[in-house]
């Protein structure tokens, strides 16, 4: 049995893309379950049904397992591993809000605008995701992906947050100007609704208020490396499809 857990189960795409890839197995496609981790019960159902109705048509062995909870709530028991299954974990975006030192969740002061800046040391001592790293590495998965934000956002000082947030988003913004007309309504959704409201509180939020606490590859690396996880190669074929 193939066992994936999606910290994020708010788009199915990807999943649907695996139920296919199965699908066309010579040996035959494997038992496949699916724990899908969200806080809105009916965003968890309507992924349930767009998977349940696919596996279905190509009658391939399907579960799936809803876990009504935010991360920061979340108990692993919740997950319903099994011993012997191949268990893959899949992050998107999520990592980073446990960044938060835990000095900064007990400390909701106003800003720093000087002083030594954390990006600069070589990790910032947070607690809450070595925990919770230490959690999914006790789990034993087979492998975890993990897409986070490459930039340098969980600076210690008001100053450095800013300037930072302004290289970062303006190339975002940039891309945005070039492809899409600005009276497009999804691009003002974009615009507002998501990297509005990452920039209001990488600028204007302090201690766990905080959420939006990216931080580059290096960094990122080495916590997962203390966590036990080692790099895996991509393959030949990902490598084909990410240039497509």
């Amino acid at each position: 049995m193939v066992h994936v857990i999606d910290l994020d189960a708010s788009e199915p795409a990807q999943w649907l893309a695996l139920i296919q890839a199965f699908n066309s197995r010579p040996e035959g496609p494997p038992h496949l379950r699916i724990t899908g981790v969200h806080l809105h019960k009916e965003v968890l159902d309507q992924m349930a049904h767009r998977l349940i109705e696919e596996a279905e048509k190509l009658d391939i062995p399907f579960q799936f397992n809803p876990v009504v909870s935010s991360l920061d709530c979340l108990n692993v028991d919740q997950l319903r591993v099994k011993t012997g299954e191949a268990l893959a974990v899949s992050s998107v975006l999520q990592l980073h809000t446990f960044l938060a030192s835990d000095s900064d969740m007990s400390n909701n002061n106003g800003h720093s605008l000087s002083g030594d800046s954390a990006s600069s040391l070589p990790l910032s001592n947070s607690g809450k995701i070595d925990r919770f790293l230490n959690a999914i590495w006790g789990l034993s998965p087979k492998i975890m992906v993990v897409t986070e934000q490459h930039s340098d956002h969980n600076g210690s000082t008001l100053m450095e947050r800013l300037l930072e947030s302004l290289y970062s988003y303006a190339a975002l913004f940039d891309c945005l100007e070039n492809k899409i007309p600005r009276t497009s309504q999804d691009r003002i959704k974009v615009e507002k609704m998501l990297f509005g409201e990452e920039i209001k509180n990488i600028i204007a939020c302090e201690g766990s208020e905080r959420r939006e606490r990216h931080e580059k590859l290096e960094k990122w690396s080495q916590r997962i490396d203390l966590a036990g996880f080692g790099n895996v190669p991509l393959s030949y074929y990902v490598m084909l499809q990410a240039r497509r």
